[in-house]
């Protein structure tokens, strides 16, 4: 942030403006909000209170569409969609907000005669810190899908005061610093003081009888905690609609506990506050210890509650009938986190509402769904059946009862089979007694959702095999997407400017008809070369946030191969890692080759408590060192890890890549979206059939892309059968061993040569994630990457082709299949035909 405060408004003698009366109107509103919310005159203000005073201008046009887009859902009785995310990763709003409002050419006209440079008053603005990746970043997708396509959508999550940790890297290493996004105040958000729940934990369950002597369960928390709601608006394209993302932040119910204080213990007088507040404070608190465990489950809990006693008070007193909930709600779980809610909506219907229990349960499995986002056992959510009976004991109630139902009802089928019937059970005997929170949302639910076509498939025949067959219509699949207006118009503006110029202004409105448009294009030389010219214009300014950040050239002419994503093995950041040193090796032995310039660009955060991926950050940054300060490479490979990824840094990432690494193991990506974004943006992908890459390489065309490696049933059949020896595989593999043998003998860590001696080893005794089967087949398949950059007008050609075929993949899309096939809250204005 600029230390100075912006001299351009201190000139005295502007000159007169001629501009629009739009233009002035807005100029005016940034100065009175400057004066009047802000408290600052142009002469003194910062950049920061330009930003505040800008974003709160724009928020006053965000609060009139607003209030019309509640009252039109209810004059017409619209069903309301709740997102239950423990993630959404909205990343800056201001562009987004004006461009959505049509006021981002207006307000640049505003800004230019302030003299204020809208570009500096983007960059500092924070990004919130409220997700840690595809999924966040989906769910803010999804948000402003649903706005823009006139769905009553109503997102729910935590107000994390830090939320994810900024990664600094030092000497190579991860280190996780305090993200600081709300140091500045959120100008986006309203705070709803009056809007307040009690979130109880701990404590007893009695059982009462009433006057009709029906016995109930009385809960009797030990501890309670207030849940206040933080609203932001959420806007969709051209003001079509405006819904609400609602925010938790988690108080004490007193904010100190004034006796103690006076009797001298200052510190235990607030320890009840902390102990509250610790559940809003960051997103994915370690949960490698028990306390993290009780954390998160205590957060997963809070904003669940929060939101369900929320959106049912806005139904009865809209409707006043609990019977109608189905009719006129609909709740999405995304992913296991919020899974929790399919014992707490029960415990409402039944302990608050009074509903009968299997009435209770039609309505509850009628209203909810939940979309699944990973085949990896271990990521779906398990907790200790002995932590929730001491933090929720009325869930774990329910949930023993909800199973014991379920089981029964399985045994009335005459289904006695005793494997399957605890496969299917909530509760799993074999790992010290935990509550399965997949197949609790799965039973729970009316519609169980992938987010691929393969990755659904595979959640039939993997994870849900057994609970599939016996609820075979409950599985369906909804391909992700993306929502162009941020992912394209806005990152890529020189982009869009030519896809209006050549197929015109309905590109903006509907991409998913409009930008096939596109294809003819491809064959146009005069065409490739004006998009050759964006792409080098994006290269040029992520070259210089390198340059700023890490003071390291980049060859703009070069292959820009990018790699940007979460951290994780199954994502095989180090198969790109094993190529880079491979390709290395290769550049210094073999000089004579006419190597293709390449830039290696990765970024991506690890959790805190992931050792191997930690580790995987340390070994890029070692190689890039390596390389970037060896002569004989002679500028033909330079390697960059860009510290702490965020939503902002992808925006300046994507729009630049000429190659993107798409490269997990087969079967393990639920969908990916940075896939999308990527090739929306002309760059090709190198990746294996895994995820939304199976439909990408449909609708492209996989010509248009790099495809490689086993698929997922090769995958599942080499580690089914045991035969896989690894070993045998190094030993075939010249290129494989020479980079593995350079690694484990500490060519890249000489300060340390035995650093990476047991991720070297891991691989070769127990390669899981399948690197070492699939090294060759990836280093062919870069080798075609090499030959068509040799052959531009093929290269060219493609990524054309990658963006005209790709409309699929819009979010909007998405969204219109969920609220036509699963919510059944489309508006009958924007139903198809």
């Amino acid at each position: 942030m600029s230390a100075e405060p912006n001299s351009a408004a201190k000139q005295k003698d502007a000159p007169t403006s001629h501009a629009s009366p739009d233009v002035q109107a807005f100029k005016h509103s940034i100065l009175a909000k400057l004066k009047y919310a802000v408290g600052k005159d142009p002469a003194n203000a910062y950049i920061h209170d330009w930003f505040e005073a800008i974003a709160l201008a724009a928020r006053d046009h965000l609060v009139d569409n607003w209030e019309e887009s509640e009252a039109r859902v209810d004059r017409k009785q619209q069903k309301r969609v709740y997102y239950l995310s423990l993630e959404f990763l909205i990343g800056r709003l201001l562009v987004d907000c004006l461009s959505n409002l049509g006021l981002l050419e207006t307000a640049k006209a505003a800004l230019a005669e302030l003299d204020v440079d809208i570009e500096r008053i983007r960059e500092v603005e924070p990004d919130a810190a409220l997700g840690n990746g595809g999924l966040g970043r989906l769910a803010a997708c999804f948000m402003e899908s649903m706005a823009t396509l006139n769905i009553a959508g109503h997102g729910y999550g935590i107000r994390y005061e830090h939320g994810l940790f900024k990664q600094v890297i030092s000497d190579g290493w991860q280190h996780e610093h305090t993200e600081t996004w709300l140091d500045f105040g959120n100008p986006w958000e309203f705070e709803r003081p009056e809007v307040s729940y009690n979130i109880g934990f701990g404590g007893s369950v009695n059982t009462v009888t009433e006057r009709n002597d029906v016995p109930r369960q009385h809960w009797q928390p030990t501890e309670i905690i207030r849940a206040i709601a933080y609203d932001t608006p959420v806007v969709g394209w051209r003001r079509a609609g405006v819904n609400t993302l609602r925010l938790w932040r988690a108080r004490a119910l007193e904010d100190l506990q004034l006796e103690r204080f006076n009797a001298g213990d200052h510190l235990g007088a607030v320890a009840d506050v902390v102990r509250a507040e610790s559940i809003s404070r960051v997103l994915y608190p370690a949960d490698s210890t028990e306390a993290g465990q009780e954390l998160r489950l205590r957060q997963e809990y809070f904003f669940v509650s929060a939101s369900l006693q929320d959106l049912l008070h806005r139904h009865m007193r809209l409707h006043g009938d609990i019977h109608s909930l189905p009719e006129k709600v609909a709740i999405q779980l995304n992913d296991t986190h919020p899974a929790i809610a399919v014992a707490e909506l029960m415990r409402q219907l039944v302990d608050v509402y009074r509903i009968e229990w299997f009435a209770a349960w039609e309505l509850s499995v009628a209203t909810l769904s939940y979309t699944n986002h990973t085949l990896l056992p271990e990521a779906l959510e398990s907790w200790p059946v002995s932590l929730m009976e001491r933090l929720l004991p009325r869930h774990m109630q329910i949930i023993y009862l909800i199973n014991a139902y379920h089981i029964d009802s399985l045994r009335a089928q005459d289904i006695h089979d005793f494997e399957l019937l605890r496969s299917v059970s909530l509760i799993d005997e074999e790992h010290g007694r935990r509550v399965r929170m997949g197949n609790l949302a799965f039973l729970g639910s009316h519609s169980i959702n992938g987010v691929s076509a393969l990755h659904t498939d595979l959640m039939r025949e993997t994870v849900f095999r057994d609970l599939h067959n016996l609820y075979p219509d409950r599985i369906r699949n909804k391909t992700n997407g993306v929502t162009f207006r941020r992912w394209l118009y806005q990152v890529n503006p020189q982009l869009t400017q030519l896809l209006i110029e050549n197929i015109g202004q309905g590109v903006l409105d509907s991409p998913e008809s409009s930008l096939i448009k596109l294809e003819p294009f491809a064959e146009k030389p005069a065409f490739r070369k004006q998009f050759i010219a964006q792409r080098q214009h994006s290269k040029a300014a992520l070259a210089r946030l390198v340059k700023e950040r890490m003071n390291i050239d980049l060859n703009t002419e070069a292959i820009f191969d990018v790699q940007v994503k979460r951290i994780h093995e199954y994502k095989r950041q180090l198969l790109n890692l094993l190529h880079t040193v491979a390709l290395y090796q290769a550049i210094r032995n073999d000089p004579t080759t006419d190597w293709v310039p390449r830039v290696k660009i990765f970024a991506g955060k690890a959790a805190a408590s992931y050792h191997q991926a930690k580790l995987i950050i340390k070994l890029a940054n070692d190689i890039s060192r390596t390389i970037n300060d060896d002569p004989t490479v002679r500028g033909l490979l330079k390697v960059v890890f860009i510290p702490n990824y965020n939503v902002s840094l992808a925006e300046t990432i994507i729009p630049a890549a000429d190659l993107s690494e798409q490269i997990s193991t087969a079967g393990m990506e639920a969908s990916g979206t940075s896939n999308m974004k990527f090739a929306l943006n002309g760059a090709l992908t190198i990746g294996t059939l895994d995820g939304a890459n199976v439909e990408m390489s449909q609708l492209i065309g996989a010509e248009h892309m790099f495809i490689f490696g086993m698929t997922a049933q090769e995958v599942k059949v080499r580690m089914g059968n045991g035969d896989y020896d690894t070993i045998h595989v190094i030993k075939n593999s010249e290129r494989l061993n020479g980079a593995l043998e350079a690694i484990s003998k500490g060519v890249f860590s000489p300060d340390d040569p035995e650093r990476y001696t047991g991720l070297i080893d891991g691989l070769v005794h127990h390669d899981r994630y399948m690197l070492c089967a699939d090294f060759d087949s990836y280093w062919d398949a870069q080798r075609k990457v090499d030959e068509l950059w040799q052959n531009p007008n093929q290269w060219w050609r493609s990524a054309v082709l990658n963006t005209a075929r790709t409309g699929w993949f819009s979010s909007d899309r998405t969204i219109r299949e969920y609220a036509e096939d699963i919510w059944k809250a489309m508006p009958p204005e924007k139903k198809k035909g």
